[in-house]
């Protein structure tokens, strides 16, 4: 079975890895041995854009199961010399890896690849489609801190026309019995989500506010603020977060831009903040997505 979008998983299968990515939290604080469930396996890491969390998490859950971790630098790949997707997944199916990590600039590439593949393919955020393994761990994250998602205010707020995290999160967190907020700029939103132009309603009584990068260029180019002005208008300051529940949480995917989309003073509050907890839920959280899916064969995920 692959990971392609959180569609692609059933009630079953998604709870199956929260709860196996929770026990990974545990194990990797402990520095318990986790016996190489993974090892002889090989897993490939192609990533058509930068990344250094998705990356990183991936190949540090792949050695800790014990999986030999292969990474193809597409700079000096085969690509820059016009080979198509699909030749490429040729060629590595050719090697018989154990599962491919993608990431690409191109919606859907991950499920073009897929049928290629005699491996897993695990979409690792594809255009302005889909990061489902982001959104797994935002939800374990969660669920880790406040206990549960269900019945929580999960305000979601920046570009979120252009944004796979938005997306998996979205259908995730509601399926998970959340009720989630979209809010950033009028002309960043989407047609197809609903969301509002208005970030302190969305934000008003939020029990998790989930903040997203801002790219400069459409900073510059399609709003015409300068960093301090998105900030005061569409950005998580401290006065702002006064607007969400009293025990309310702050998260970030990552990268993020200080002084743009959040404060750094907000970002860093080691009380509310989990944007740390995010980064090591998100190795637990694959190490669960790799084991299952090709460590367990036979396992429904």
């Amino acid at each position: 079975m692959d990971l392609l979008s959180i569609d692609s998983l059933s009630d079953d299968q998604i709870a199956t890895i929260l709860d196996e990515g929770d026990r990974w939290v545990e194990s990797n604080r402990s520095g318990a041995a986790t016996h190489a469930p993974l090892g002889g396996r090989i897993v490939f890491n192609l990533f058509y854009e930068n990344s250094t969390r998705t990356l990183m998490s991936f190949s540090v859950a792949a050695h800790r199961l014990g999986a030999e971790v292969v990474t193809l630098p597409v700079e000096h790949s085969s690509a820059r010399k016009g080979e198509t997707l699909d030749d490429t997944a040729r060629t590595l199916n050719a090697m018989r890896p154990d599962a491919l990590v993608i990431r690409h600039f191109e919606n859907g590439a991950p499920a073009r690849m897929a049928p290629i593949m005699d491996c897993a393919v695990i979409n690792a955020g594809d255009g302005t489609n889909e990061h489902p393994t982001q959104a797994l761990l935002d939800a374990l994250t969660i669920r880790r801190h406040l206990g549960r998602v269900a019945g929580l205010k999960v305000a979601i707020c920046g570009d979120i026309k252009h944004s796979r995290v938005a997306r998996s999160n979205a259908k995730l967190l509601s399926r998970l019995g959340a009720e989630v907020r979209l809010a950033g700029p009028p002309m960043l939103l989407p047609d197809d989500l609903h969301g509002s132009g208005d970030v302190d309603r969305a934000i008003e009584g939020a029990d998790v506010v989930m903040m997203l990068r801002i790219q400069r260029e459409r900073l510059e180019n399609d709003l015409g603020d300068a960093p301090g002005e998105y900030l005061s208008r569409y950005g998580l300051t401290a006065e702002r977060l006064e607007r969400a529940a009293p025990s309310a949480v702050v998260m970030h995917p990552g990268p993020m831009n200080r002084g743009v989309e959040i404060d750094s003073a907000v970002a860093d509050d080691p009380e509310r903040s989990l944007i740390p907890l995010q980064v090591e839920t998100g190795v637990a959280v694959r190490m669960a997505c790799l084991r299952l899916l090709v460590g367990s064969p036979s396992r429904p995920v």
